[in-house]
């Protein structure tokens, strides 16, 4: 049997030791959870940047906002147009100009030496009084219109209103004064340009005149030359075009060279090609051939399961086969020959074409070439002399339009809307202020409580549990009263059968039942990380639950360091397992019966100075053989923490399964995470986890739907509870077994 266990356990060990994807060790609890578990943090968060957003915008100084809207028209001189000028200037560009004049220091310091400006409360700590107006003086130009838009905040709504029509008088005043004097500069330029101009016409005119009558063919050749360059124009399209046709035909001519010697490549790429109908097809006859090796093959497989191959008839099949096969290769070598020749012809063809059309090119090009100077001369001559004709005829237009009066020149300013006094403060915006304030404390919260959370290493839930540990959890066992004492919490399944706690234990009972092949688990070691986690009542109780399922139960208690199930059971613990390896006091005078049917204790006995030494002795393995052998169903063994002393892990690699105890809102994962890698060092094959002292207020485990536990009305004998307290209740065995199933599978 020993053989036996220690193959199991080797087996478990080398499956324990498969790395725990990361993935799996990411914690599956969704960010609201988080912060709904840490809600006193966000709320916090939330009162106190709410609170201060309040603070602040009652101390803040209410701003008014008094705006003024000006339409800038341009109605100044035309000398070009701007289709003439070949480009038109942009109205946004302009306007964007104006803006930046409203802003610039010549208007600023003409508005504040407007009368009371300079002494208004606005300024009345202001040092430089240019400066802060120029900062603070907002122009926006409208998106979807071309309006002009000045606006100043202050806390005097009635000094910012006058600031603002102040500023706006400065610019129309320094624009008025400014441009009175264009119309008259702009008349001076163009009759200047306009009598430069009109000589320069007049002697291109002269030249072109007597360019002319000295060259009397040209009147004939003038036509003739038209038709020359119209000719040569169309050779150069079509020269252009067949070089583009010797490329293309000259590069399908070089892909096919490279895929004759691949025809299933070759085929895909003529079957691309298919379209401009230059390219022979494949026929049928390869697919009637491939269709025929296809039959071939497969009646070989056929008679290759019948026959051997040595037999005739599958060598005939083999020749025919090897014949077909040998046709299709000479196809498609065939066809790619083919294929190889079409594509050469078409790339020769091609290049004679382009060959010929650029003869005929340079031909019609020296026949241009050759055509008289004088044409070009005269071209140029007259070129010139249009285009001096058509500037004079502009400027003779321009001065014509041109009203000589006062105001030419000035530009159109209309006020749209003269700035008035607000009648409620723009700053501070109260309704948005707070309402970034609240994202802002949501946010903040938020990432209190996930840092809070991340910062905190406690295990939560029995999905995180199974993802850090890499184990199931088997089941959890509720808080119970620290009003009871240690025995009572200790034999919980026997002296309150019918309470959630006794309902935990049997749920753990059935987890091991069943959780591994019969009879391979006889000896159940439960352990925990650290102390203070309750494997011993786990133990007691676990062991009581078993024995009421009819299995004989022995209780080891093997912790020397802190001997707690003689305490539980109220037994006399000064002979036990220290004496029975000592020889001191035989096995029968050790083990002692308890009130559970079917359960017996071996307590610890005397302290002893080397409790790792006894562990790992082979009397001990050797008495704990004995007793699984021959004397009991199950043994469950009580031992020290983990991570303390090395008694669990001695314990766990002699021992079929082991139990992790781990206590809700105590135990840690990384502390957690060492006790399993602890054991699994060892060889020992964890069954699972049990979580301890869950508060069923559904707390931070959810013990009510976080572990799936339900007790519905009347669920397990509890609508039978007052029949129970007036003397009528079951017997144990009878009312809290497994059935016979549960049990012949354990």
């Amino acid at each position: 049997m020993i053989k036996q266990r220690e193959d199991y356990r080797a087996a478990e060990q080398d499956e324990s030791r498969v790395e725990i994807p990361q993935a799996v060790a990411t914690i599956s609890e969704s960010l609201v959870q988080i912060i709904w578990r840490r809600r006193w943090i966000v709320l916090l968060s939330t009162v106190v940047v709410l609170a201060a957003a309040f603070a602040y915008l009652a101390k803040a100084t209410p701003i008014y906002t008094s705006t003024s809207r000006v339409y800038v028209e341009q109605s100044g001189p035309k000398i070009i147009t701007d289709i003439e000028k070949g480009f038109m200037t942009q109205s946004k560009n302009y306007l964007y100009a104006q803006g930046e004049l409203l802003k610039s220091t010549p208007i600023v310091a003409a508005a504040l030496d407007v009368p009371g400006v300079r002494q208004m409360k606005t300024f009345a700590k202001i040092d430089n009084q240019i400066v802060y107006l120029k900062k603070n003086l907002d122009v926006t130009i409208g998106k979807k219109d071309d309006i002009i838009n000045v606006s100043f905040d202050s806390p005097w709504p009635a000094e910012a209103a006058q600031l603002i029509n102040a500023v706006v008088d400065s610019y129309i005043t320094y624009h008025s004064t400014r441009k009175r004097s264009t119309s008259a500069e702009v008349l001076k330029i163009l009759q200047s340009e306009k009598a430069k101009r009109g000589k320069e016409l007049t002697e291109k005119l002269k030249a072109t005149m007597d360019f002319k009558r000295e060259n009397i063919a040209l009147a004939l050749e003038h036509q003739r030359g038209n038709i020359i360059l119209q000719r040569l124009e169309r050779l150069s399209v079509a020269l252009t075009q067949a070089q583009l046709a010797t490329i293309e035909s000259k590069s399908i001519y070089e892909s096919i060279k490279t895929m004759v010697s691949d025809p299933a490549r070759l085929k895909q790429f003529i079957e691309a090609q298919r379209a401009k109908g230059i390219y022979i097809s494949t026929g049928s006859e390869r697919v009637q051939l491939k269709s025929k090796l296809d039959q071939l093959e497969l009646s070989y497989t056929d008679l290759l399961r019948q026959v051997t191959s040595d037999h005739p008839s599958v060598k005939a099949l083999e020749s025919n086969i090897a014949r077909i096969k040998q046709q299709i290769t000479d196809l498609d070598t065939e066809f790619a020959q083919a294929q190889l020749a079409v594509a050469e012809q078409q790339y020769l063809a091609a290049k004679e074409n382009e060959v010929q059309i650029g003869k005929y090119f340079e031909d019609q090009r020296e026949e241009a070439l050759d055509l008289n100077d004088q044409l070009a001369q005269y071209t140029l001559l007259q070129y010139e002399w249009e285009q001096s004709k058509k500037l004079n005829d502009i400027l003779d237009d321009r001065i014509k339009e041109l009203s000589i009066t006062e105001d030419v020149g000035a530009l159109n300013i209309s006020i749209l809307e003269v700035a008035r006094p607000a009648d409620k403060p723009s700053k501070p915006q109260k309704a948005r202020i707070m309402a970034m304030a609240l994202v802002l404390a949501l946010m903040l919260g938020g990432g209190l409580a996930l840092l809070r959370d991340w910062m905190d290493q406690r295990l939560r839930s029995a999905d995180e549990i199974s993802a850090i540990l890499g184990v199931p959890v088997l089941g959890v066992v509720p808080s119970m009263s620290r009003r009871q004492s240690f025995t009572a919490r200790g034999q919980k399944v026997h002296l309150d059968s019918n309470s959630h706690a006794a309902e935990a234990y049997r749920t753990i009972r059935t987890s091991v039942f069943f959780g591994v092949p019969k009879g391979e688990a006889k000896t159940v070691l439960i352990t925990s990380p650290g102390a203070g986690d309750g494997k011993t009542t786990l133990v007691s109780n676990l062991a009581i639950a078993m024995a009421q399922a009819g299995q004989k139960t022995l209780i080891l208690d093997a912790d020397f360091r802190k001997p707690m199930q003689h305490s539980v059971f109220e037994i006399d613990g000064d002979k036990g397992l220290s004496s029975v390896l000592a020889g001191t006091t035989t096995l029968e005078e050790a083990i002692q019966p308890t009130e559970v049917k079917g359960l017996e204790l071996l307590p610890c006995g005397p302290d002893v100075p080397n409790p790792s030494e006894i562990l790992n002795s082979e009397t001990f393995a050797k008495t704990l053989e004995h007793l699984s052998t021959n004397k009991y169903d199950r043994i469950i063994i009580d031992s020290p923490p983990v991570m303390p002393v090395t008694d669990a892990q001695i314990l766990a690699a002699i021992c079929d399964i082991t139990l992790l105890v781990l206590k809700a809102e105590k135990s840690t994962r990384k502390f957690s995470q060492q006790a399993r890698d602890g054991l699994l060092s060892v060889g020992a094959h964890i069954l699972g986890a049990v979580v301890n002292d869950v508060s069923r207020k559904g707390g931070r485990y959810g013990y009510y739907s976080g572990y799936g536990y339900y007790y519905g009305h009347g669920y397990y004998g509890y609508g039978r509870r007052k029949k129970e307290k007036a003397g009528e209740r079951k017997p144990a065995a009878v009312m809290e077994g497994p059935g016979p199933d549960e049990t012949s599978n354990a």
